[in-house]
């Protein structure tokens, strides 16, 4: 029985440490192999992208044994809160780095034997060694200790044996040269690591260090992971917001581009939500904190990308398998190259060993193993900080088989809520009847009455006083202004009211054919006008939905709306409408579809969709940001445009495309110079070269697609 089957669930332990050190998946391989060999380990998540190492172990073990493990194979290892998390994320410049160090130490020693070399020829083999082991001492000892713990394939172990295999063959100058190439591609591995990191720590730059918080009457500034929910803080034109909260004085247009994507500021009023790391435009807000500093918006995103990113896709796991025989197969081949022809065919020992010393360092799996996770990484860090968060490889390479996408309607393909769409006047202008109607609306916070206020601010229609304005439950409105009697509500009920004339009775209808809500206004007993509103779709949701077909797509829509409202939407947009459904009506007809062999992304609010969305290949929340779209579903669009659907899926198929390329690159070249070397055309040096220039080539691949332009 494993340790984890007799652990006592009580005595778990979660431990959590900073590695530095890590440039690709062979490094996280082995510090998870070294630490899976301790006593007591329940789980170990090793995130490159991160620097993280999670371990979950009983008391058999303790974090110091681990850091201990985890220093002996050459990383750093340290607790992630010992320093401020501004602390964190500021990287030593790379030419501090100790591998930078390391490399430039043995280049110098490199130099300095060509030197001596030429100086004193009968020093130069002697020269050599010591310039060779300035850089492979430490290299050795990473090998060993790597060996000791459960990796004897290391590349650290294949060029140790390498160097010391082509100096026992008297290429001492090359075996140093070699190891001098072999730390370079280390110094350039983890500069293009650390450009991929830097575009998760990039988000966390976007919350500001410092708040100016209220406290008995005064202001003072203070360290902005300092505040609790509910404090209250000052933001002046152009800070960013120090935290999620809630405007509770003061107006202002609000860039959230940061976090949402989205280019044209919000207006913010008090009651409205405002998020960390957006931008106040120009006036002073008073913002209660509404969630503490790791569980902002930005802490959010960056948490559920890293913890994505430890999610590994099917493509990197099958990669992984291969792997792990692929590295024992080559340093078998290798040592039949180094032997039998020697022994079968008497060749010259020297040159055969000379290829299998070659053959093992073409045949490390660095570049193999990262082309996956690296394309993975930069896929899901280029979707968040354009708002489409993706939420593990797994679901990116889901998202690149979609067939079929199934919206709901209210929120997803409309804005979520109803705008004045005609207004009909009889009798006298629209506008008149924009101004009636408004003023017995003024005060009210349902929907409609916000939506004939926001239309009579847009026309410029002035909103006079109403008197004695009240409602009539489930009826209307009724109220006077200027001394005219006033009434607004359902035409069914103006017409119990009022006599209407055929060609207006006419006009309602027709109206409420479209699928709208058709309100009718009454003055002094006698029709005045008509006021028709809906829940239009969003500006971009029919050039979403065409993008989407011309990548071959279809779309649906299925709502629990009435028939009419839903097929007028939907015939605006060019799809098919389901209607008048209940949760789990969505769920069968997503059933369905699948049976009929569609690939289906289920798009929705995450909440009454639920059902839907687990059912779906792909679930894909809509929302700006608030928990529900962040938390459920396999994804989240946050700024809510139909067409960044679309983009995810563009970014899912450029990030497969990107790994076959990867693969490509990968074992292209270990096959070119597999078989260049058994030739005898190329040696040693560009066997270094092609293992890593190859891993090179394959991260500034990935690299690409973070600057990918989603159109």
């Amino acid at each position: 029985m494993s340790d984890a089957a007799t652990l006592d669930r009580t005595d778990v332990t979660p431990t959590r440490l900073r590695v530095s050190g890590m440039d690709c998946a062979s490094c996280a391989a082995k510090v998870e192999t070294a630490v899976r060999r301790l006593p007591g380990i329940e789980s170990v998540d090793v995130s490159v992208a991160t620097e993280t190492l999670t371990v979950r172990h009983g008391p058999g073990t303790s974090a110091g044994a681990i850091a201990a493990t985890v220093r002996g194979l050459g990383y750093g290892a340290e607790d992630p809160d010992a320093t401020a998390p501004s602390e964190q994320a500021a990287d030593l410049p790379w030419w501090r780095a100790p591998k930078a160090l390391l490399a430039f130490a043995c280049g110098a020693a490199l130099a300095l034997a060509y030197a001596v070399g030429h100086a004193a020829p009968a020093t130069e083999r002697w020269a050599f060694l010591a310039a060779m082991a300035v850089g492979l001492v430490p290299v050795a000892r990473r090998a060993v200790s790597a060996a000791r713990h459960g990796t004897p394939f290391s590349i650290e172990t294949l060029m140790t044996i390498a160097a010391v295999g082509a100096t026992a063959i008297g290429a001492t100058e090359e075996a140093a040269t070699v190891v001098f190439l072999f730390l370079i591609g280390e110094v350039l591995e983890g500069v293009a690591a650390g450009r991929a990191r830097a575009s998760i720590r990039g988000l966390t730059g976007l919350v500001p260090d410092t708040a100016l918080l209220e406290r008995d009457g005064a202001t003072e500034q203070v360290p902005a992971a300092s505040l609790r929910v509910g404090s209250t803080v000052l933001v002046r034109p152009g800070d960013r917001m120090p935290a999620d909260g809630t405007v509770i004085e003061g107006e202002g247009a609000v860039d959230e581009a940061p976090v949402t994507g989205e280019s044209v500021p919000k207006r913010k009023a008090p009651g409205d939500a405002v998020f960390a790391g957006t931008v106040n435009g120009d006036g002073a807000l008073r913002v209660r904190v509404s969630a503490a500093a790791r569980d902002n918006i930005i802490a959010r995103v960056v948490r559920l990308v890293e913890e994505a990113q430890e999610a590994k896709a099917p493509t990197e796991r099958l990669i992984d398998r291969f792997a792990k025989a692929y590295t024992p197969a080559v340093v078998a081949v290798a040592a039949l190259v180094a032997v039998v022809p020697p022994l079968v065919a008497g060749a010259s020992w020297g040159e055969w060993l000379y290829k299998g010393l070659a053959i093992l360092l073409i045949g490390c799996p660095c570049a193999l193993v990262i082309s996956t996770p690296a394309a993975i990484a930069a896929g899901l860090s280029a979707g968040a900080r354009r708002g489409l968060l993706i939420k593990g490889g797994a679901v990116l390479e889901r998202l690149a088989s979609v067939t079929m996408v199934a919206f709901d309607k209210t929120g997803t393909l409309t804005g979520g809520r109803p705008v004045v769409t005609d207004v009909v006047a009889f009798g006298r202008s629209e506008r008149d009847v924009l101004s009636l109607a408004g003023a017995l609306e003024t005060g009210s916070s349902h929907p409609l009455a916000r939506a004939v206020l926001a239309k009579a601010a847009e026309a410029g229609a002035p909103v006079p006083p109403a008197f004695g304005a009240q409602a009539i439950g489930g009826k209307g409105v009724a109220g006077k202004v200027g001394g005219i009697d006033l009434f607004l509500g359902s035409p069914r009920e103006a017409a119990a009211r009022a006599t209407f004339a055929p060609g207006e009775e006419a006009r309602a209808s027709a109206l409420q054919g479209e699928g709208k809500t058709v309100s009718a206004l009454l003055a002094n007993g006698a029709a005045a006008g008509l006021l028709a509103m809906r829940d239009e779709p969003r500006a971009d949701a029919k050039a979403g939905i065409d993008r989407l077909a011309s990548a071959g797509i279809g779309a649906v829509m299925l709502t629990g709306d009435n028939a009419r409202t839903a097929q007028a939407v939907a015939g605006a947009l060019g799809i098919e409408a389901r209607a008048e459904l209940l949760p789990e009506d969505k769920q069968r007809i997503v059933r369905e579809l699948q049976a009929g062999g569609a690939v289906v992304a289920k798009v929705g609010d995450g909440i009454n969709d639920a059902p839907a969305l687990a059912a779906a290949d792909v679930g894909i929340a809509m929302g700006g940001g608030t928990d529900v779209a962040l938390e459920t579903a396999d994804a989240a669009v946050l700024h809510g445009r139909v067409a960044d659907v679309a983009r995810m899926v563009d970014l899912s198929r450029r990030t497969l495309a990107n790994i076959r390329a990867n693969i490509a690159i990968a074992l292209g070249l270990k096959a070119v110079f597999l078989v260049t070397t058994v030739a005898g055309v190329t040696g040693l040096w560009p066997a270094i070269l092609a293992d890593t220039g190859a891993t090179v080539l394959v991260t500034a691949n990935a690299l690409r697609l973070l600057r990918a332009r989603l159109a």
